[in-house]
């Protein structure tokens, strides 16, 4: 798939993720925006799937650790075909299965369950162990938030990850320097990422996280390691909505009617850029 369809994608993921939030009144908006390029590669170009088979074995596996960014989680999925779209703007309300964090129960192509931040990478390392010791060849992909990575549980997953060689395991690290107190290096700086999974002995690759020449050549530096994988993404918080952007107040606030009226004028104007 060429960038000019994955841009596509990513935007209909921004879009759809936008709307979910301003139907439900509620929900996580700026980090869901920064992650939309991320998914789209991933679902769309990356990982071996299949939306009408989402429980079959030898799938690769996706573990969303920040599981607040699941509006544009829920709308990759709706995207590639796991459900319709038309649910998206049912998110959060009390009889949707598209509640405010990911419940592998009920929702198509959700590998688990999410939420308490820190534990979704300990699932990831089990889930690629698991390949490891059962002779499987799918690989486990995550998304970790920067704000995430203060919970001491995410460096016991790395240790774990580097002890037991789970070089099918890909960790992106979505490091808009940002969470719901302020700047992540204010409130308690897990930085330097790079050197600190380095040390744990992962293979590590710094990029841009809404450039899909860089996404992509950080999945192909994954599978050619005999190491786990963690790609620390430089994003920007609430990407492509001015407003939202860089702006700590949209990391759990939905967008009024006027509000996201501009917001979705913003992301037409994107979309006319990307046609041009």
């Amino acid at each position: 798939m060429d960038k000019k369809a994955l841009a596509k994608i990513a935007l209909d993921i921004r879009k759809n993720a936008v709307s979910a939030v301003h139907a439900a009144k509620s929900g996580h908006p700026g980090g869901s925006l920064g992650i939309a390029d991320i998914l789209a590669y991933l679902y769309f170009e990356e990982m071996n799937i299949d939306p009408k088979n989402p429980t079959w074995e030898d799938r690769d596996r996706f573990v969303l650790s920040k599981g607040h960014t699941c509006p544009a989680y829920y709308a990759a999925l709706a995207a590639k075909g796991y459900f319709d779209k038309e649910l998206l703007l049912t998110f959060r309300k009390p009889d949707s299965i598209l509640q405010g964090h990911p419940d592998m129960k009920h929702i198509p192509g959700v590998d688990m369950s999410t939420g308490s931040l820190g534990q979704g990478i300990s699932a990831a390392c089990g889930m690629a162990l698991s390949a490891k010791l059962r002779g499987k060849n799918y690989r486990v992909y995550s998304i970790l938030g920067d704000g995430e990575s203060e919970e001491g549980q995410v460096w016991e997953a790395a240790m774990c990850a580097a002890h037991y060689g789970l070089s099918n395991l890909c960790i992106f690290v979505d490091f808009n320097g940002l969470q719901i107190d302020g700047p992540v290096a204010e409130v308690m700086n897990p930085a330097p990422f790079d050197e600190k999974f380095r040390a744990f002995g992962w293979n590590v690759v710094v990029i841009d996280g809404h450039n899909f020449d860089e996404i992509s050549s950080a999945c192909e530096s994954a599978k050619k390691s005999d190491k786990p994988t963690a790609v620390i993404c430089k994003t920007v918080k609430g990407k492509g909505v001015s407003f939202m952007e860089n702006n700590v107040a949209w990391h759990g606030s939905a967008p009024n009617d006027e509000q996201f009226a501009t917001a979705m004028a913003d992301l037409e104007k994107i979309g006319a850029e990307i046609d041009a």
